[in-house]
C-alpha cells in the first residue's frame, strides 16, 4: 500500500509538471509556395532546427518543385528577427564584370526589345546559394548537408507534378515558340506532365556538389566551369571569376515605428522597405477621420494616390547602397511624409506628369513565411525575375537562369518589363545589384514577432505588402482572410491604371472609373503569412497558387 501511495504521489507530481502551462510545446508555424517546401520545412523545425534551418532546406526544395521562381540561379532577400535581433541577408544578383551601362542599347540609343529579359545576355550573377550560405554560417544549427539531403533527394527521384505547374510549363512553351526565342527550356520542362513523376538529374549532380562543398560547390570548381563554359558557347558574359569573387551580404534592416508595431523591412538594394513605410505612413496622413471601409473607393483612391508619390522616390533615389547614396532618413522623415501626403485630395486624381521625387537635393518571384517555436522567424522572398527567368538552362547544371538584368535602367525614363521607371541610381554598373521589389517584412510588437510576410509579383509586391499589413492590422483579418482578400496596386505609371484582383466590388470600380482611373482586372501576387494573435498562430497561403501553410 506504501508502494502505492508513494507511486500516486510520483504520478500527481510527473502530471502536474507535464500539464504546467509552460511545460507546453509552443507552436510554430510555416506558409510556403508549394506542399514539398512546406512538408520540408516542418520536417526540419520538428527535428529541431529553427527557422532559419528550416528556410535554408525550403529554399533548396524549391529550386526543384517551383522551377517558374524556386532556385539557385537567381538571388533575393532573407528577413530574419532571431533571438531578438534582426538580419537582413541580401543574396541579389550582381552584374557581370562585363557589364555596362549601354548594354541593352542598339546604335541609335534605343533599348533592344527582350535583349534584357529572355535568352543569354539576361542574366546577373546567381546569389541564391552564397546567401544560404551566409544565412548558415551566422545563424544555422543544423549541418549543412542534412539541409540539402531534401532537394537532392525530389531532384534524383522525382516529385508529382501539381497539375498548375504543368499547365505554366506548357504555356510558357507555346508563348516562347511564338516569340522564336533562343532558349533552351523546352528541352529540360517539356517531360514535366501533370501528376506524373519528374526528375532532374543534372540539377540533382549539382545539388550534391552544393551539399557537399557548400558555398564551393556552386561558385569554384566542376559547376562554376559548367556555367562558364555554357555562357562562352552561347555568347554569354558570366565567368569563372565572375562567380567565385560573387560574395552574399549582411545588411542591418530597416526599422519603422507604425501604430504601435515595429515594421521590421527590408533595406536597399530592395525599395520595398522605404516604400512599404511611405506607404503605411502616408495613408495615416492623407486619410479622412476614422477608419475607411476596407477596398471602398475612398480607400483604394487614397493609398493610389501615396502610391504615385512613393514609386516617383523609388524611380529617383532607390538603388544599390555599395554604389549610390539612398537617402534613407529624409525619405521616411515625418516631415517630408507630411508635405508628400498633403497634397493628396480625397476626390480627386492628382496629374501624374506633376508627381516629381519629393526630395530637393517574378513579376515570377516567390515568397515563404517561417516562425519556429521559439519566437525566431524569417521572410524570404526569391527570384529569377520572370516565370522561368530568362527561360535558359545550363546544360549540364540542370537549373534556369535568372533575367534579373531587367531591374536595372537600361535607359533613364525607359520602363522595364514591370512598367518601372530609373534613372541614374540604377544604371548598369559591373558587380552592382540591381534595384528590386521584394520586400520580406515582420511586424513586432515589445520586440516579439506578429506578423511575418511577404509575397511575389514585381512591383506589385509592395503593395501586396502593405496592404496585407493594413488588413491584419486596421481591419483584424485572419491569415486566410489577409491572403485572399482582393488587392489593388498602383504605381505612377501607366497614368492612372489600378490593377486589382476580382472581388473588389463592381460599385467601387465603377466609382473609380468615373473618378478618372483606367481599371485593369489582372491578379498578381501568391502570399504566404503567418499572424501571432496573442501566442496563438495563424498561417496561411493564397488560395488561388498551390500553397500549403501549417500551424503545429
Amino acid at each position: 500500500m506504501a508502494n502505492l501511495v508513494k507511486y500516486a504521489a510520483h504520478l500527481l507530481i510527473a502530471t502536474a509538471i507535464f500539464f504546467h502551462p509552460a511545460s507546453f510545446a509552443k507552436q510554430a508555424a510555416v506558409a510556403m509556395p508549394d506542399s514539398y517546401s512546406s512538408d520540408t520545412a516542418r520536417a526540419i523545425l520538428e527535428q529541431g532546427g529553427n527557422a532559419v534551418d528550416a528556410a535554408i532546406a525550403a529554399q533548396f526544395v524549391l529550386a526543384v518543385t517551383l522551377p517558374e521562381a524556386g532556385n539557385i540561379g537567381g538571388g533575393g532577400f532573407m528577413l530574419i528577427q532571431k533571438d531578438g535581433k534582426g538580419d537582413f541577408i541580401d543574396y541579389r544578383e550582381t552584374a557581370p564584370t562585363a557589364a555596362h551601362r549601354d548594354m541593352y542599347l542598339d546604335d541609335k540609343g534605343d533599348v533592344i526589345d527582350n535583349m534584357s529579359v529572355y535568352g543569354i545576355h539576361a542574366s546577373g550573377v546567381p546569389g541564391s546559394v552564397a546567401g544560404m550560405w551566409l544565412a548558415h554560417q551566422k545563424h544555422g544549427s543544423l549541418e549543412w548537408k542534412t539541409l540539402l539531403e531534401p532537394a537532392v533527394k525530389l531532384a534524383e527521384q522525382g516529385f508529382i507534378v501539381h497539375p498548375k505547374l504543368a499547365a505554366s510549363i506548357e504555356r510558357y512553351i507555346t508563348r516562347m515558340a511564338k516569340k522564336s526565342v533562343n532558349i533552351n527550356f523546352a528541352d529540360y520542362f517539356a517531360d514535366a506532365k501533370a501528376n506524373k513523376v519528374f526528375k532532374q538529374p543534372e540539377l540533382a549532380a549539382t545539388l550534391k556538389r552544393i551539399r557537399d562543398q557548400g558555398k564551393a560547390g556552386f561558385y569554384e570548381g566542376e559547376t562554376a566551369k559548367i556555367i562558364a563554359t555554357f555562357m562562352k558557347q552561347h555568347g554569354g558574359i558570366i565567368t569563372e571569376q565572375d562567380l567565385k569573387a560573387y560574395q552574399a551580404k549582411s545588411r542591418t534592416p530597416i526599422k519603422g515605428n507604425w501604430r504601435g508595431y515595429e515594421v521590421l523591412t527590408s533595406p536597399p538594394p530592395s525599395s520595398g522597405g522605404i516604400a512599404i513605410l511611405q506607404w503605411l505612413k502616408m495613408y495615416d496622413l492623407a486619410k479622412p477621420k476614422g477608419t475607411l471601409e476596407h477596398n471602398s473607393t475612398t480607400y483604394v483612391h487614397i493609398l493610389a494616390e501615396v502610391g504615385k508619390r512613393v514609386f516617383a522616390d523609388r524611380a529617383e533615389y532607390l538603388g544599390d547602397p555599395d554604389f549610390y547614396e539612398v537617402p534613407k532618413t529624409a525619405l521616411l522623415a515625418d516631415d517630408y511624409l507630411s508635405n508628400r501626403a498633403s497634397t493628396i485630395r480625397p476626390d480627386a486624381i492628382s496629374t501624374t506628369e506633376n508627381i516629381k521625387p519629393g526630395l530637393h537635393e517574378s513579376e515570377q518571384t516567390t515568397h515563404f513565411s517561417i516562425l519556429d517555436k521559439w519566437g525566431n522567424a524569417v521572410a524570404n522572398t526569391t527570384t529569377i525575375n520572370l516565370s522561368f527567368g530568362s527561360g535558359v538552362v545550363v546544360s549540364g547544371a540542370g537549373f534556369i537562369l535568372n533575367d534579373e538584368m531587367d531591374d536595372f535602367s537600361a535607359k533613364p525614363g525607359v520602363m522595364n518589363v514591370f512598367g518601372a521607371i530609373g534613372g541614374k541610381a540604377n544604371e548598369i554598373q559591373p558587380h552592382k545589384r540591381m534595384l528590386s521589389s521584394m520586400t520580406p517584412t515582420i511586424l513586432l510588437q515589445d520586440n516579439k514577432v506578429k506578423m511575418v510576410t511577404g509575397s511575389p509579383g514585381g512591383t506589385t509586391i509592395i503593395s501586396s505588402v502593405y496592404e496585407s499589413i493594413l488588413n491584419a492590422v486596421e481591419f483584424d483579418m485572419t491569415a486566410e482572410q489577409v491572403v485572399d482578400s482582393p488587392r489593388f496596386h498602383h504605381q505612377l505609371w501607366p497614368k492612372n491604371v489600378i490593377r486589382y484582383h476580382t472581388g473588389l466590388e463592381p460599385k467601387v470600380v465603377k466609382a473609380l472609373e468615373k473618378m478618372g482611373y483606367t481599371l485593369d482586372e489582372r491578379h498578381f501576387g501568391d502570399m504566404h503569412v503567418i499572424i501571432n494573435k496573442d501566442g496563438k498562430l495563424d498561417a496561411a497561403s493564397e488560395a488561388s497558387g498551390r500553397g500549403k501553410a501549417m500551424v503545429f
